[in-house]
């Protein structure tokens, strides 16, 4: 890489637009502000790189001139002449290493003094089956959840409202861990009326996916909840080897999103897509929600939270539900 070249860096990133002085417009729109803090904060240690390697080449190759040699130096900026090699090392300086682990983040962040397991279900529903959908659901859920001879209970199920759209969520808590999980799924075999419930919601259904998870132990334990509220499940899909850096930040950050309430659980994948987290949050309303998020950004904190837990992600999802009339969660 030549002096120039280093110059050119340099002043790219100069030239990068700065944050409007009154911020972005759409303030709800997080996840723009956190690529621009990420991007100054990239931006400043670039500068800092790129000035210190520029300086070292000019006084190498200030040296080789003096001795009369035209040699160009490369050995500096590489062990290697590969230009893939030049290009992996470039980007090391900014990749954020994954530190290793000596046990499973299962073992580190779920709750001991409980051994529940949860399954969220997503079924996307052919439009115009999403009533009798319900109405079926309706009929035969809170059956299973009322049963005792069952080992797990109805926490939550919704309506997707605005994400993804005809979808049907689902929250089921097994008390007892994956011994319950399998005694519940035996004995649904035995339910004559399970299986056609099976066979009737399968005319209704376009594709369906569930997932097993575990609670976070900073998190609340999903708990009954009087209504109106809607709710927002957020899901991160996280980068592989994160979910221990992700929990530390999030032990802390949580405190700053209780003052309503909000927070109803927080959940992490077992099996399913893998390195996945879900919150869970209850607001009044779509304004309630605003005005709720926006003053986290007023307590000291929080920002630091998102700068650090924002490099984490390599891609976020939200929906906005409305609880079925047998959701637990109203």
């Amino acid at each position: 890489m030549k002096a120039q070249d280093l110059r050119h860096h340099v002043d790219s990133l100069h030239k990068l637009p700065s944050l409007p002085s009154n911020g972005f417009p759409d303030s709800d729109n997080l996840l723009r502000r956190y690529q621009w803090q990420e991007m100054l904060s990239l931006r400043k240690m670039a500068t800092r790189v790129l000035r210190s390697l520029g300086a070292d080449l000019n006084q190498a190759r200030t040296r080789v001139r003096a001795r009369g040699q035209l040699v160009f130096v490369s050995r500096a900026l590489s062990a290697s002449t590969n230009r893939n090699g030049e290009d992996s090392w470039f980007k090391s300086l900014f990749v954020r290493k994954v530190d290793p682990r000596k046990d499973a983040h299962s073992n580190l962040l779920a709750k001991k003094e409980t051994s529940n397991l949860y399954k969220i279900q997503f079924h996307n529903v052919k439009p115009e089956c999403l009533d009798a959908y319900n109405k079926l659901c309706e009929e035969v859920l809170p059956s299973i959840h009322a049963d005792k001879h069952y080992p797990c209970e109805l926490v939550g199920t919704w309506n997707t409202w605005y994400g993804e759209q005809d979808q049907a969520v689902h929250l089921w808590r097994y008390e007892g861990g994956y011994p319950a999980l399998t005694e519940v799924m035996s004995k649904l075999r035995q339910n004559k009326e399970f299986m056609e419930y099976r066979k009737e919601r399968g005319k209704m259904l376009l594709s369906r996916r569930n997932q097993l998870l575990l609670e976070f132990s900073f998190w609340n334990e999903p708990v009954p909840r009087q209504g109106p509220n809607i709710y927002e499940l957020r899901t991160y899909q996280l980068r592989p080897g994160t979910m221990i850096e992700w929990g530390n930040y999030w032990a802390r950050a949580i405190g700053y999103r209780q003052k309503n309430e909000e927070a109803v659980g927080g959940f992490f994948s077992q099996i399913g897509n893998l390195y996945m987290v879900h919150h869970l949050w209850a607001y009044k309303d779509l304004q309630t929600r605003d005005d709720t998020r926006n003053a986290a950004w007023q307590q000291d904190g929080w920002d630091e939270c998102v700068y650090y837990t924002v490099p984490l992600i390599q891609h976020m999802d939200s929906r906005i539900m409305i609880p079925l009339k047998i959701s637990p969660l109203q």
